[in-house]
């Protein structure tokens, strides 16, 4: 089974790319389900180069920071999608511009 190993290189550099392709959405899209979304694939990346390390050193650590990432993007979609009930029901918008333009 060696033979079908992934360099740790490769997979680090398709979790910068997904990093960085979050960190895109993030800035560029003003819909707040879509920047919950760019959040998620960010800590996805970062959890997937957490594992990467963790498996290459064969260590537990990456597995922990794991779990740790899992429970935080748990926190942040719950508390996010309250968040989006909320500007929803009270701007009729998703919008983070507009709803900042309604507010003031």
């Amino acid at each position: 089974m060696d033979g079908l190993m992934v360099p740790m290189e490769h997979v680090l550099v398709v979790a910068g790319l997904l990093f960085t392709c979050g960190l895109f959405g993030l800035m560029l899209r003003r819909n707040i389900i879509f920047m919950l979304m760019s959040l998620e694939v960010m800590l996805n990346s970062a959890a997937l180069a957490f594992v990467t390390a963790g498996a290459h050193w064969a260590q537990a650590d990456g597995q922990v920071m794991f779990m740790l990432i899992l429970t935080v993007a748990a926190a942040e979609v719950a508390v996010g999608l309250g968040l989006v009930l909320q500007i929803q029901r009270r701007f009729k918008t998703l919008d983070m511009d507009r709803a900042n333009r309604l507010r003031g």
